[in-house]
């Protein structure tokens, strides 16, 4: 069994100890890692969104009004940016993310932010917005109607309003102009890239690849890095050799390592987790405070007045304490069953796994989100 795979999940209000299923045959390198420069870019512009339903920046947007003057004037208009008086345009920022081999005609989605103070893009229509990458070059343009996935509505000083009104999409509202020059073709060496930096998986990818390819061509750089030599036989085959080592399945590794959500009271717990000797004592202390109220009443036709005091009564109980001792290298399947035994809840045990941790008994990462 591919122990590496189960995990130990604590959630709701019930201590349970789930087994995800095992998945013997490793996973795919195309899963744990990527080929250093094949990624996406990050594109972002500068527009003006027209159309709107007096819901734009107001004249305080000083730059709102001189990017209309700006945009007029590239049509033969000429006007006084301190003349203009709109509240249907806003300016916005546009970003995207340019996909690795996209070809000029490529359609992406683009997502378009209001900078000023206008209240809603709704109904909007972006003007086409040149995208520029870090490199100051222009990769893509953009425009369209926005979608916000929900709407804005009232009158009278009574409104609703559903979803975030002032961040808008695109869907394919951007046509890719110029591609990132990459190439692969030509290429000597290739380096694979691990999402999740760890020597045991380097190792271990470097050796299923020569296994597979049947010659030394990878050898592992570092803890993310491996550099895969390309043997003459795919040297103009770069793509079928690539999407062969992507298949293959590796072992993975990880530091043992505790998640716990404080807010939620959810434990996750990787299988290689140990403790050292260590003993546990869990017990709950209920406070139950009950409040009487005593009515004195004075007697008939006397000049009294009627008295209503307050007794409180406090309760205090201590359910009994349990003690149990944990014994060295213990699995996290005897830890589940042990705190079982003393009835814990998933609150309980992010405090009991912070104070094992204190005491320096937890053989693993303790990590709180």
């Amino acid at each position: 069994m591919c122990g590496h795979f189960r995990r130990y999940i604590v959630a709701g209000t019930v201590f349970l100890g789930l087994v995800l299923p095992s998945l013997c045959g490793g996973a795919r390198i195309k899963d744990i890692a990527f080929f250093e420069g094949v990624r996406s870019n990050q594109l972002v512009g500068y527009g003006l969104v027209v159309g709107l339903d007096g819901t734009g920046d107001k004249t305080s947007a000083i730059y709102t009004m001189q990017s209309i003057a700006n945009m007029l004037r590239k049509m033969g208009m000429k006007l006084d940016p301190n003349l203009i008086r709109v509240k249907n345009v806003a300016s916005v920022m546009v970003t995207a993310d340019l996909p690795p081999f996209a070809r000029p005609g490529t359609r992406i989605d683009v997502l378009v932010s209001s900078m000023g103070d206008a209240t809603s893009l709704q109904g909007g229509t972006l003007i086409i917005t040149p995208l520029k990458g870090p490199d100051g070059q222009v990769y893509a343009t953009a425009q369209g109607p926005i979608s916000l996935g929900g709407f804005m509505a009232g009158s009278g000083g009574v409104s609703v309003k559903k979803n975030h009104q002032t961040v808008g999409k695109i869907p394919n509202g951007a046509v890719v102009e110029k591609e990132v020059p990459f190439r692969l073709d030509g290429r000597e060496e290739l380096f694979l890239t691990l999402r999740s930096p760890d020597f045991t998986t380097a190792k271990r990818t470097a050796e299923v690849i020569n296994s597979s390819i049947k010659q030394d061509v990878a050898m592992p750089v570092n803890a993310a890095s491996i550099k895969i030599a390309v043997p003459a036989e795919f040297k103009d085959r770069i793509v079928e050799y690539i999407a062969g080592i992507e298949k293959l399945d590796v072992k993975t590794d990880a530091v043992s390592k505790v998640v716990i959500n404080e807010r939620t009271g959810t434990v996750v717990m990787g299988e290689n987790v140990r403790i050292s000797s260590v003993a546990v004592s869990h017990g709950d202390i209920s406070i139950e405070i009950r409040t009487q109220y005593l009515i004195s009443q004075p007697p008939p036709f006397s000049s009294g007045e009627t008295v209503v005091q307050p007794v409180e009564e406090l309760t205090v109980k201590e359910k009994t304490a349990r003690l149990i001792v944990l014994p060295e290298g213990v699995s996290l399947g005897e830890v589940v069953r042990a705190l079982n035994l003393i009835g814990v809840t998933p609150r309980d045990l992010v405090a009991i796994l912070q104070a094992i941790k204190a005491a320096g008994a937890l053989q693993a990462e303790l990590e709180i989100i």
